[in-house]
Protein backbone atom coordinates (compact mmCIF):
# COMPACT_ATOMS: atom_id res chain seq x y z
CA UNK A 1 0.00 0.00 0.00
CA UNK A 2 2.21 2.83 -1.59
CA UNK A 3 1.57 5.97 -3.16
CA UNK A 4 4.00 8.87 -4.42
CA UNK A 5 2.94 12.16 -5.38
CA UNK A 6 4.63 15.02 -6.23
CA UNK A 7 3.07 19.01 -6.29
CA UNK A 8 4.01 22.29 -6.41
CA UNK A 9 3.47 25.41 -4.45
CA UNK A 10 1.14 28.68 -5.05
CA UNK A 11 1.85 31.92 -4.73
CA UNK A 12 -1.67 34.09 -4.18
CA UNK A 13 -2.42 36.82 -6.03
CA UNK A 14 -5.81 37.28 -4.37
CA UNK A 15 -4.61 36.25 -0.84
CA UNK A 16 -6.52 34.18 1.37
CA UNK A 17 -6.42 35.96 4.97
CA UNK A 18 -8.57 34.68 7.83
CA UNK A 19 -11.26 31.50 8.32
CA UNK A 20 -14.48 31.33 9.43
CA UNK A 21 -13.94 27.99 10.56
CA UNK A 22 -10.57 26.98 12.25
CA UNK A 23 -10.91 23.09 12.61
CA UNK A 24 -12.76 22.32 8.59
CA UNK A 25 -10.20 25.41 7.41
CA UNK A 26 -12.88 27.43 6.03
CA UNK A 27 -11.65 30.60 4.70
CA UNK A 28 -13.96 34.18 5.50
CA UNK A 29 -12.85 34.86 1.72
CA UNK A 30 -12.27 33.02 -1.93
CA UNK A 31 -8.65 33.33 -3.02
CA UNK A 32 -6.72 33.18 -6.62
CA UNK A 33 -3.44 31.97 -7.26
CA UNK A 34 -0.71 30.71 -9.64
CA UNK A 35 0.66 27.43 -9.58
CA UNK A 36 5.05 27.36 -9.79
CA UNK A 37 7.07 25.08 -11.21
CA UNK A 38 10.37 26.06 -9.19
CA UNK A 39 9.29 25.11 -6.11
CA UNK A 40 7.61 21.46 -5.08
CA UNK A 41 7.28 18.25 -2.49
CA UNK A 42 7.24 14.87 -3.55
CA UNK A 43 6.04 12.82 -0.41
CA UNK A 44 5.02 9.09 -0.57
CA UNK A 45 2.92 7.08 1.13
CA UNK A 46 3.71 3.73 2.69
CA UNK A 47 1.20 1.70 5.02
CA UNK A 48 2.70 -1.21 6.93
CA UNK A 49 0.60 -3.81 9.29
CA UNK A 50 3.61 -4.33 11.22
CA UNK A 51 4.28 -0.88 12.72
CA UNK A 52 2.72 0.64 15.59
CA UNK A 53 2.72 4.24 14.85
CA UNK A 54 3.66 6.77 11.98
CA UNK A 55 6.65 7.87 10.61
CA UNK A 56 7.70 11.03 9.09
CA UNK A 57 10.97 11.57 7.68
CA UNK A 58 11.30 15.26 5.82
CA UNK A 59 14.35 15.46 4.34
CA UNK A 60 15.78 12.84 5.68
CA UNK A 61 15.32 13.63 9.13
CA UNK A 62 12.97 12.17 11.25
CA UNK A 63 10.29 14.73 12.44
CA UNK A 64 8.95 14.87 15.91
CA UNK A 65 6.73 17.41 18.05
CA UNK A 66 3.84 19.44 16.18
CA UNK A 67 4.58 18.92 12.64
CA UNK A 68 4.86 15.42 13.48
CA UNK A 69 1.11 15.74 15.11
CA UNK A 70 -0.35 17.31 12.01
CA UNK A 71 1.06 15.35 9.49
CA UNK A 72 -0.55 11.88 12.18
CA UNK A 73 -3.80 13.70 12.62
CA UNK A 74 -4.18 14.57 8.77
CA UNK A 75 -3.64 11.00 8.07
CA UNK A 76 -6.43 9.82 10.44
CA UNK A 77 -8.94 11.72 8.01
CA UNK A 78 -7.94 9.49 5.24
CA UNK A 79 -7.47 6.63 7.51
CA UNK A 80 -11.58 7.37 8.70
CA UNK A 81 -12.49 7.68 5.19
CA UNK A 82 -11.15 4.60 4.04
CA UNK A 83 -11.90 2.81 7.00
CA UNK A 84 -8.48 2.15 7.63
CA UNK A 85 -8.22 3.01 11.70
CA UNK A 86 -5.25 1.21 13.57
CA UNK A 87 -3.12 1.14 9.86
CA UNK A 88 -0.19 3.13 10.34
CA UNK A 89 2.20 4.70 7.63
CA UNK A 90 5.72 5.40 6.60
CA UNK A 91 5.90 9.45 5.22
CA UNK A 92 8.99 10.10 3.73
CA UNK A 93 8.84 13.78 1.84
CA UNK A 94 11.46 15.78 0.03
CA UNK A 95 11.06 19.57 0.05
CA UNK A 96 12.34 22.22 -2.63
CA UNK A 97 10.85 25.14 -0.68
CA UNK A 98 12.10 27.15 2.12
CA UNK A 99 10.30 26.04 4.84
CA UNK A 100 8.35 28.59 7.00
CA UNK A 101 9.75 32.39 5.72
CA UNK A 102 6.92 33.31 3.56
CA UNK A 103 6.84 30.34 0.92
CA UNK A 104 3.87 28.00 0.80
CA UNK A 105 5.78 25.03 1.80
CA UNK A 106 2.76 24.24 3.67
CA UNK A 107 0.96 24.35 0.15
CA UNK A 108 2.71 21.84 -1.74
CA UNK A 109 3.29 19.67 1.34
CA UNK A 110 -0.09 19.08 2.18
CA UNK A 111 -0.97 18.86 -1.36
CA UNK A 112 1.85 16.25 -1.97
CA UNK A 113 0.57 14.01 1.20
CA UNK A 114 -2.60 13.96 0.14
CA UNK A 115 -2.17 12.83 -3.05
CA UNK A 116 0.54 10.45 -1.84
CA UNK A 117 -2.18 8.67 0.56
CA UNK A 118 -4.83 8.78 -1.66
CA UNK A 119 -2.88 6.47 -4.23
CA UNK A 120 -1.53 4.32 -0.53
CA UNK A 121 -5.39 4.15 -0.14
CA UNK A 122 -6.59 3.33 -4.13
CA UNK A 123 -9.69 5.96 -3.11
CA UNK A 124 -9.75 7.20 -6.50
CA UNK A 125 -10.86 10.66 -5.61
CA UNK A 126 -11.47 13.50 -8.20
CA UNK A 127 -9.84 16.34 -7.92
CA UNK A 128 -12.39 18.27 -6.38
CA UNK A 129 -12.30 15.87 -3.78
CA UNK A 130 -9.31 15.28 -3.21
CA UNK A 131 -9.02 19.49 -3.08
CA UNK A 132 -11.82 19.42 -0.46
CA UNK A 133 -9.18 16.55 1.54
CA UNK A 134 -6.35 19.02 0.71
CA UNK A 135 -7.81 22.10 2.37
CA UNK A 136 -8.15 20.54 5.46
CA UNK A 137 -4.44 19.91 6.13
CA UNK A 138 -3.43 23.80 5.11
CA UNK A 139 -5.92 26.14 3.28
CA UNK A 140 -3.72 26.89 0.50
CA UNK A 141 -2.83 23.53 -0.33
CA UNK A 142 -6.04 22.70 -1.81
CA UNK A 143 -4.88 25.28 -4.56
CA UNK A 144 -1.81 23.43 -5.71
CA UNK A 145 -4.15 20.57 -6.66
CA UNK A 146 -3.68 22.16 -9.90
CA UNK A 147 -1.61 23.43 -12.55
CA UNK A 148 -1.98 27.07 -13.62
CA UNK A 149 -4.37 29.63 -12.53
CA UNK A 150 -6.64 28.32 -9.24
CA UNK A 151 -9.58 29.75 -7.77
CA UNK A 152 -10.05 28.30 -3.76
CA UNK A 153 -14.13 29.30 -3.79
CA UNK A 154 -15.09 30.06 0.20
CA UNK A 155 -18.04 28.65 -0.13
CA UNK A 156 -21.20 29.19 2.30
CA UNK A 157 -21.90 25.95 3.90
CA UNK A 158 -21.54 24.64 7.01
CA UNK A 159 -19.58 21.50 6.69
CA UNK A 160 -17.60 22.86 4.05
CA UNK A 161 -18.71 20.51 0.95
CA UNK A 162 -18.39 23.71 -1.38
CA UNK A 163 -15.08 24.89 -0.38
CA UNK A 164 -13.09 23.75 -2.95
CA UNK A 165 -10.08 24.96 -6.23
CA UNK A 166 -11.10 24.96 -9.27
CA UNK A 167 -8.95 25.56 -12.23
CA UNK A 168 -9.44 29.45 -13.80
CA UNK A 169 -6.67 29.10 -16.81
CA UNK A 170 -4.64 26.12 -17.69
CA UNK A 171 -1.10 26.07 -17.31
CA UNK A 172 -0.59 26.61 -20.61
CA UNK A 173 -2.69 29.73 -20.75
CA UNK A 174 -0.38 32.24 -20.30
CA UNK A 175 3.53 32.27 -19.81
CA UNK A 176 4.40 34.42 -16.89
CA UNK A 177 7.28 34.52 -14.17
CA UNK A 178 7.24 34.47 -10.56
CA UNK A 179 11.15 35.49 -9.01
CA UNK A 180 11.13 34.29 -5.68
CA UNK A 181 12.94 36.42 -3.97
CA UNK A 182 14.84 35.63 -0.44
CA UNK A 183 15.32 37.80 1.86
CA UNK A 184 16.15 35.23 4.65
CA UNK A 185 15.32 31.70 5.27
CA UNK A 186 14.74 31.85 8.69
CA UNK A 187 11.30 31.02 10.35
CA UNK A 188 8.89 33.81 11.04
CA UNK A 189 7.87 35.10 14.65
CA UNK A 190 4.41 34.83 14.06
CA UNK A 191 2.98 31.67 12.48
CA UNK A 192 0.46 32.18 9.51
CA UNK A 193 -2.39 30.21 11.33
CA UNK A 194 -1.40 32.93 15.24
CA UNK A 195 -1.37 35.86 12.48
CA UNK A 196 -4.56 35.54 11.02
CA UNK A 197 -6.35 34.25 14.04
CA UNK A 198 -5.51 37.62 15.48
CA UNK A 199 -5.83 39.64 12.65
CA UNK A 200 -9.42 38.47 11.93
CA UNK A 201 -10.45 38.53 15.47
CA UNK A 202 -8.89 41.94 16.94
CA UNK A 203 -7.83 44.07 13.32
CA UNK A 204 -9.53 47.12 12.86
CA UNK A 205 -8.93 47.40 9.50
CA UNK A 206 -10.46 43.48 8.75
CA UNK A 207 -13.41 44.54 7.53
CA UNK A 208 -12.58 46.93 4.94
CA UNK A 209 -10.38 44.02 3.79
CA UNK A 210 -13.28 41.49 2.88
CA UNK A 211 -15.06 44.49 1.10
CA UNK A 212 -13.12 45.14 -1.15
CA UNK A 213 -12.21 41.68 -2.56
CA UNK A 214 -14.77 40.80 -4.91
CA UNK A 215 -14.10 43.38 -6.79
CA UNK A 216 -10.43 42.14 -6.77
CA UNK A 217 -11.33 38.81 -7.45
CA UNK A 218 -13.40 39.78 -10.46
CA UNK A 219 -11.15 42.39 -12.27
CA UNK A 220 -8.46 39.54 -11.83
CA UNK A 221 -10.23 37.03 -13.42
CA UNK A 222 -11.04 39.51 -16.27
CA UNK A 223 -7.10 40.05 -16.58
CA UNK A 224 -6.00 36.43 -16.50
CA UNK A 225 -8.58 35.65 -19.42
CA UNK A 226 -7.55 38.51 -21.33
CA UNK A 227 -4.17 38.15 -20.21
CA UNK A 228 -3.64 41.80 -19.52
CA UNK A 229 -0.35 41.47 -17.34
CA UNK A 230 -0.80 45.22 -16.03
CA UNK A 231 -4.43 45.04 -14.68
CA UNK A 232 -3.47 41.74 -12.86
CA UNK A 233 -0.36 42.89 -11.73
CA UNK A 234 -2.09 46.37 -10.41
CA UNK A 235 -4.74 43.99 -8.58
CA UNK A 236 -2.59 41.49 -7.02
CA UNK A 237 0.24 44.04 -5.25
CA UNK A 238 -3.00 46.30 -4.21
CA UNK A 239 -4.30 43.33 -2.78
CA UNK A 240 -0.94 42.00 -1.01
CA UNK A 241 -0.66 45.75 0.74
CA UNK A 242 -4.11 45.83 1.73
CA UNK A 243 -3.87 42.01 3.15
CA UNK A 244 -0.51 43.39 5.17
CA UNK A 245 -2.65 46.50 6.39
CA UNK A 246 -4.46 44.99 8.54
CA UNK A 247 -1.75 43.18 10.34
CA UNK A 248 -1.00 47.02 11.70
CA UNK A 249 -4.60 47.23 12.64
CA UNK A 250 -5.09 44.02 14.75
CA UNK A 251 -3.61 43.67 18.48
CA UNK A 252 -0.94 43.73 19.28
CA UNK A 253 0.12 44.80 15.87
CA UNK A 254 2.76 42.80 13.73
CA UNK A 255 4.01 42.74 10.61
CA UNK A 256 5.93 40.07 8.47
CA UNK A 257 8.08 42.70 6.48
CA UNK A 258 11.43 43.58 7.23
CA UNK A 259 13.76 47.16 6.12
CA UNK A 260 14.16 45.13 3.24
CA UNK A 261 11.21 43.61 2.40
CA UNK A 262 10.03 47.25 2.04
CA UNK A 263 13.32 47.79 0.11
CA UNK A 264 12.72 45.48 -2.56
CA UNK A 265 9.03 46.96 -3.02
CA UNK A 266 10.57 49.95 -3.81
CA UNK A 267 12.60 48.52 -6.12
CA UNK A 268 9.90 46.58 -8.06
CA UNK A 269 7.73 50.23 -8.12
CA UNK A 270 11.35 51.64 -9.67
CA UNK A 271 11.27 49.58 -12.20
CA UNK A 272 7.74 50.45 -13.81
CA UNK A 273 8.99 54.04 -13.75
CA UNK A 274 11.79 52.69 -16.44
CA UNK A 275 8.60 51.14 -17.91
CA UNK A 276 9.20 47.21 -17.34
CA UNK A 277 6.40 45.98 -16.01
CA UNK A 278 6.90 43.79 -12.64
CA UNK A 279 4.44 43.49 -9.48
CA UNK A 280 5.34 42.12 -6.12
CA UNK A 281 3.24 40.25 -3.63
CA UNK A 282 4.06 39.03 0.01
CA UNK A 283 2.45 36.16 2.14
CA UNK A 284 2.91 35.75 5.52
CA UNK A 285 6.56 36.36 5.58
CA UNK A 286 9.64 39.16 4.61
CA UNK A 287 10.33 37.41 1.54
CA UNK A 288 8.78 38.96 -1.78
CA UNK A 289 7.80 37.25 -5.39
CA UNK A 290 7.99 39.71 -8.28
CA UNK A 291 5.45 38.66 -11.23
CA UNK A 292 6.87 39.72 -14.17
CA UNK A 293 6.80 38.59 -18.08
CA UNK A 294 9.60 36.88 -19.84
CA UNK A 295 10.65 39.52 -22.11
CA UNK A 296 11.65 41.58 -19.65
CA UNK A 297 13.56 38.88 -17.51
CA UNK A 298 17.42 39.80 -17.95
CA UNK A 299 16.46 43.45 -16.74
CA UNK A 300 13.74 42.29 -13.78
CA UNK A 301 16.72 39.72 -12.62
CA UNK A 302 19.55 42.40 -13.02
CA UNK A 303 17.82 44.51 -10.67
CA UNK A 304 16.60 42.18 -8.14
CA UNK A 305 20.37 40.56 -7.51
CA UNK A 306 21.61 43.99 -7.37
CA UNK A 307 18.93 44.72 -4.20
CA UNK A 308 20.07 44.99 -0.77
CA UNK A 309 19.83 41.95 1.75
CA UNK A 310 19.12 39.73 -1.11
CA UNK A 311 20.33 35.40 -0.64
CA UNK A 312 18.46 33.54 -3.70
CA UNK A 313 15.82 34.39 -6.23
CA UNK A 314 14.52 31.04 -7.20
CA UNK A 315 12.55 31.47 -10.61
CA UNK A 316 9.05 30.12 -11.83
CA UNK A 317 7.31 29.67 -14.56
CA UNK A 318 3.58 28.70 -14.63
CA UNK A 319 3.42 25.08 -13.22
CA UNK A 320 1.29 21.76 -13.60
CA UNK A 321 -0.97 20.16 -11.17
CA UNK A 322 -0.15 17.40 -8.79
CA UNK A 323 1.45 14.59 -10.54
CA UNK A 324 1.74 10.57 -9.31
CA UNK A 325 4.87 7.94 -9.29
Amino acid sequence: MKGTAKAHTNIALIKYWGKRNEELILPTNSSLSVTLDGLHTETTVQFHEDLQEDVFVLDNKEVTGVAYDRVTNYLNLFRNYAKKQGLFAEVTSTNKVPTAAGFASSASGFAALAGATSKALDLQLSDEDLSRFTRQGSGSACRSIYGGFVEWQMGERDDGQDSFAVQVAPQDHWDIRVAAVVLTAEEKDVSSRVGMRRTVETSVFYDGWLQSLPKDMETIKEGIRDKDFEKVGKVAEANCLKMHATTFGATPPFTYWQDTTMSLMQTVQNLRKKDIPAYFTIDAGPNVKVIYLPEHEGEVLRTLEAARGVEKIIVSKVGAGISYK
